[in-house]
């Protein structure tokens, strides 16, 4: 399997560091597909079933945005941070989150398959479903969130670390690992791809815990 249990060198990730202008309240009502954002402060916005596919947003802050159902695929977020998120099927498929912060985030359905994330804090909140299928995560922290059943599969992760976090019901098939810490994360739970661990580094008492799917993975039957 190539998981790194003990006595392990994991190179550690590359936090955003965000460092914010003064910013200007956003006037409008929404956004706008393909909109230019620099240097906007966005609060209690509700942008459910906006599109604002293609967006770019640069030096931002995002405070208690309301996004239901929001398009946003292919937006780039930079330099910018989005604090107590709200919402159930957001669509942010092949965008791209660059050294951004995901504070205290209440998602649920969140389409980010084929997106590229780096340089990325996830810290807070709770994130149901989702989606990050043939992702790129690279310097990415997962700190004090629950994600329930997110799916990984085919993604391509380089160092990211999960710290105080639930991992329930993950999908990891097909996911390619490097320098991928998993030993903070306080719940692990795989339902699929232990294969997807190759390169990760996992702490003895996730070994145990997860000691029958890794028998099952190499055809070992384990009877009482």
């Amino acid at each position: 399997m190539g998981v790194m249990t003990r006595s392990a060198t994991v190179k550690r990730a590359k936090r955003p560091t965000v460092n914010l202008p003064a910013l200007v309240p956003f006037r409008g009502a929404g956004w706008e597909p393909d909109g230019d954002y620099d240097g906007v402060e966005f609060t209690d916005l509700d942008c459910s079933g906006q599109d604002g596919g293609g967006a770019h947003f640069l030096d931002c802050r995002l405070s208690g945005v309301t996004l239901n159902e929001t398009r946003l695929t292919r937006a780039r977020i930079v330099d910018t941070v989005l604090s107590g998120a709200r919402g159930v099927g957001t669509d942010l498929a092949e965008a791209t989150l660059r050294d951004a912060e995901v504070v205290d985030a209440r998602l649920g359905g969140v389409q980010l398959h084929g997106a590229h994330l780096e340089r990325v804090v996830v810290r807070g909140g709770k994130i149901d479903y989702l989606n990050l299928r043939q992702a790129r995560l690279k310097d990415v922290v997962f700190e004090s969130v629950v994600l329930v059943e997110p799916d990984f599969g085919g993604a391509t992760l380089e160092r990211v670390e999960f710290h105080d976090c639930v991992l329930k019901g993950v999908d990891f098939g097909g996911a390619r690992m490097r320098d991928v810490d998993l030993r903070g994360a306080d719940q692990l739970e795989i339902t699929r791809g232990v294969e997807g661990l190759r390169g990760a580094v996992i702490s003895p008492s996730q070994l145990l815990d997860l000691a029958w799917l890794f028998a099952g993975e190499l055809g070992v039957r384990v009877e009482g």
